[in-house]
């Protein structure tokens, strides 16, 4: 145990930096948004594109996996739609709670870590996680608030979701990447080493980034946010880990799905919160919160995993 403490601390020490510089306004707020947008288009992208490249489809799709994570994830995200709607909440505050009880920081902090934790053997399974994220409960939170807002389905707002899945760096350079691994095409040389060299700045930029978005928020709503944390560290790994046993999951990319559904709130949550005008201070507060306590529970957990 103290162990893989030990070996995750270095990650989180980074996120502290990146807290602590933007806590004394030695790192202003504008130079992390500028900081996050460097990783987001074009670090972790090169990442995600070099490990997608550079695997066959059979390394990343696996429809047991898919299946596993994505009834585990739909359980939990229907508690916590349930929860929300118990309390008397609107359609689409109860959508952005749950989507707070399933999204966690896969991108940001799950892609760089579990790689450097659980080898690079584990990148095939948490690019899956990022992709049934991206694409399925992202657009199931959007149609679900722009239909309670208008009222109905129509297909400009397929087209807008669309247009939005299609705009985002991390869906295409996944994309791409694995048009290109479908497609049985090498790597040059150089744009190998360019994309290392680019995709090395991912770990260390986003944890930063991380610790620096964390400056600004605080714990309003405590009691909420504990309960949205709850359900994202401990529920949500659960759940899945549940789904993957009676899916007969392979079980070391059942330790991956579950190491990845035992991460924090996304950052990308309170971007959806803040575009919606939405829960905007109980996601920011469920992020740190989550982030917080993750500290601890995610070397549980990968004791759990490592234990069997």
């Amino acid at each position: 145990m103290l162990a893989i403490f030990l070996k995750t601390l270095p990650f989180f020490m980074l996120i502290g930096l990146g807290w602590a510089a933007a806590r004394t306004r030695f790192f202003p707020p504008e130079a992390a948004a500028w900081l996050t947008r460097f990783v987001f288009y074009f670090a972790l992208s090169a990442m995600l594109f070099r490990f997608a490249a550079t695997l066959e489809i059979s390394q990343i799709w696996d429809p047991a996996f898919a299946a596993a994570y994505l009834a585990g994830s739909l359980l939990v995200w229907g508690i916590g739609l349930a929860v929300a709607r118990a309390r008397k909440l609107n359609w689409s505050e109860a959508a952005m709670e749950a989507h707070c009880c399933v999204i966690g920081n896969t991108g940001f902090l799950g892609v760089p870590m579990l790689v450097a934790l659980m080898g690079d053997a584990a990148a095939g399974p948490v690019l899956l996680v990022l992709i049934v994220d991206l694409v399925v409960f992202s657009t199931l939170i959007t149609l679900i608030i722009t239909a309670a807002r208008q009222g109905r389905m129509s297909l400009a707002m397929i087209w807008s979701l669309l247009r939005g899945l299609i705009a985002n760096p991390m869906i295409v350079s996944l994309l791409a990447g694995l048009i290109w691994s479908g497609a049985g095409l090498p790597l040059p040389g150089p744009v190998l080493e360019f994309l290392t060299i680019l995709s090395a700045a991912a770990t260390p930029g986003a944890l930063f980034a991380i610790g620096a978005s964390l400056a600004g928020r605080r714990a309003d709503r405590p009691a909420t946010a504990i309960w949205l944390s709850t359900a994202k560290l401990v529920l949500h790994p659960a759940s899945v880990g549940i789904a993957a046993i009676l899916l007969a999951v392979d079980p070391f990319a059942a330790g991956v799905m579950i190491a990845a559904a035992a991460l924090p709130v996304a950052g990308n949550v309170y971007m959806l919160a803040q575009y919606f005008g939405i829960a905007v201070q109980r996601v920011s507060s469920a992020i740190l919160i989550s982030t917080a306590a993750s500290v601890i529970t995610i070397p549980i957990v990968m004791h759990l995993i490592e234990k069997g």
